[in-house]
């Protein structure tokens, strides 16, 4: 199953935009981040009902649960985790395929804990080379965050190029905690 919808978000790494708030929130250090610690604890709150978003039902079913964890055991999917008084309170996670990030949910249970993880996925892979995230849906929220609408077509030559060409040398379990 792929889900290829037209137009199609893309969010270029060093382009991610950071608000005022989100960058005092960053200065602020407040929250803990790591990288493939708790991979199936950030799917399954992805996986949650939305407490604003009414809706009741999740595509992230559990024969997707242990795809991705499968993907995951094999070093192509990977999470970022937010945390605050030792409590898992943000993340995302997503499929990494040669230089593109295909981020496939996020969750957030404090404010701005998502877009942190986001902002910190971005500067590793600007760092690392990759060329762009791949957000699928061109939503308000994702425009804001400095995600870019493209067509289908554009979509599709992009990630025939960049999913080819590896990114930099890089270890995504050996960053263990970052800030």
């Amino acid at each position: 199953m792929w889900w290829s919808p037209d137009p199609r978000a893309i969010l270029y790494p060093d382009q991610i935009r950071i608000s005022r708030s989100l960058g005092k929130c960053l200065q602020q250090n407040r929250f803990k981040i790591t990288l493939d610690t708790q991979f199936t604890s950030v799917i399954r709150a992805c996986a949650r009902p939305r407490p604003s978003g009414g809706v009741p039902a999740t595509w992230i079913t559990a024969a997707m649960d242990e795809a991705y964890s499968e993907l995951h055991h094999a070093g192509i999917a990977h999470s970022v985790e937010v945390w605050f008084e030792g409590n898992l309170v943000g993340g995302l996670y997503g499929v990494s395929v040669g230089s593109v990030f295909c981020g496939e949910s996020m969750f957030s249970q404090v404010s701005n804990a998502s877009k942190v993880a986001l902002v910190l996925l971005c500067r590793l892979l600007s760092e690392w080379g990759y060329q762009f995230i791949d957000c699928q849906l061109p939503t308000a929220h994702l425009i804001s965050l400095g995600a870019v609408s493209v067509s289908r077509s554009h979509f599709l030559a992009a990630l025939k190029a960049a999913g080819s060409t590896p990114p930099a040398e890089r270890s995504w379990s050996s960053l263990g905690e970052i800030s």
